[in-house]
């Protein structure tokens, strides 16, 4: 995987590496420049100095005259023998630089004899070297500006961006009128993410304003049936009832129960603040546990199944009792709509407790998915829209606790809620 650098190191590297790209093909050129000079002006002084030499002092029978630095080998002449370091070398200029020394040398080729004139280029030598450490030291140097030049243009250029991510980090609430961000910045690109940042924030604020005010308007509207049914059903009970009609009348004070503490559910977290703020707690995971098992006996025994409640370890922590019994009954009536035999176990831990079902379980590939809303699965029954256990993920983020779905060995699923 690539690993992502910050921007400014980017633009670094990039405004570095194009002046080493620049620096370094100028140096390069430096060099081949002063070589190509270097071999056509000495080739061109050292051919007219060995013609001047061959027409002006060996055709009179004249010792060559040579200054102290050049000498003059022959290969037929006494007393001008080709060194052996100098034998086989092609005819031209050539430039020989060895344990012995630095030359320059021009071999011309007669039908009769192949003259050398040679020349000491030492102090040449050193002079060239010495250009070419500076034309290093440059190209060095060159990297050190630009990557100062780079770095200073970076934060200049980063600066704004930074200071927009800076104000964007501390934007705070959502459902909070703050200033729009454009205006602190010129009309150039910044400027336009700034806009596009305020567009998206009012956008998902009036989004956000709206799902709670239809949130808190349900839950509050429906307050007022939930009574009537509460109230209607009370007077029920103490009219003569055969044994079915008493099973209705529960089903309907089972359901009312439900709905309640569903409407006071969604205006808990309809007035919850968008950051993680755990409400307090009020009652333990047994109590709950308990008050659920009693709600559910009686639709586990019209369906059939088993249901246990197990308590495995002791947990004394006080949790939100309304939150935490919603969690616990959307889990159970899962359970319960995907299991057609068998039974389903509720299992109380010191961290929190389990849900096991013997059911199809849930595929492997639509694990990942089950707590997206809307989402059932393919062998769902009942009359649910899927959104129980989507209910259930954001009770759990909004009080810090953890839920996660597994297959079980045998068979069937295992809901595991981790309270903390």
């Amino acid at each position: 995987m690539k690993t992502k650098q910050p921007l400014v190191r980017r633009i670094i590297i990039a405004f570095t590496l194009m002046t080493l790209i620049v620096s370094g093909g100028f140096s390069l050129g430096i060099v081949g420049i002063v070589h190509f000079i270097e071999e056509h002006l000495v080739t061109q002084h050292m051919a007219e100095e060995l013609d001047s030499i061959l027409q002006k002092d060996l055709a009179q029978g004249l010792p060559p005259r040579l200054d102290a630095k050049t000498r003059l080998y022959a290969s037929h002449i006494p007393g001008y023998e080709i060194p052996a370091n100098f034998i086989g070398l092609e005819e031209g200029f050539v430039e020989i630089v060895d344990e012995t020394g630095d030359y320059y040398l021009f071999i011309l080729d007669t039908p009769q004899q192949r003259f050398i004139l040679v020349q000491e280029q030492a102090e040449f030598e050193a002079r060239e070297n010495a250009l070419f450490n500076v034309v290093f030291a440059g190209f060095i140097l060159s990297g050190l500006v630009a990557w100062l030049l780079g770095w200073m243009m970076a934060r200049t250029v980063i600066a704004p961006l930074a200071r927009l991510a800076q104000q964007v980090r501390h934007r705070g609430q959502l459902h909070t009128l703050a200033p729009n961000l454009a205006p602190d910045y010129p009309d150039d690109e910044v400027g336009h993410v700034a806009t596009a940042f305020d567009e998206t924030l009012g956008q998902l604020r009036s989004s956000l304003e709206r799902e709670r005010f239809f949130t808190s308007d349900v839950s509050h509207e429906l307050r007022t049936p939930l009574m009537i049914i509460a109230s209607s059903a009370e007077l029920l009970e103490t009219a003569e009832l055969n044994e079915r009609e008493h099973r209705q009348l529960d089903r309907i004070k089972r359901a009312s129960a439900e709905i309640s503490e569903l409407v006071e559910t969604f205006l808990l977290l309809a007035r919850a603040n968008t950051k993680q703020n755990p409400l307090s707690g009020n009652a333990t995971l047994e109590e709950v546990a308990h008050e659920q098992a009693k709600r559910w006996a009686p639709r586990f025994a019209d369906q059939g199944l088993n249901f246990r409640l197990i308590v495995e370890e002791p947990n004394d922590m006080l949790f939100h009792g309304g939150f935490l019994s919603t969690v616990m009954s959307n889990l159970i009536r899962n359970a319960l709509h995907y299991t057609a035999k068998g039974e389903i176990r509720l299992l109380l831990s010191a961290n929190g407790f389990r849900v096991e079902d013997s059911g199809q379980g849930v595929p492997s590939a639509q694990q990942d998915d089950i707590f997206k809303p809307f989402v059932r699965g393919s062998e769902a029954q009942g009359e649910g829209l899927g959104l129980g256990l989507s209910l259930v993920k954001r009770i759990c983020a909004h009080q810090g606790w953890e839920v996660r779905m597994y297959s079980l060995p045998t068979e069937g699923s295992c809901f595991e809620v981790t309270l903390s």
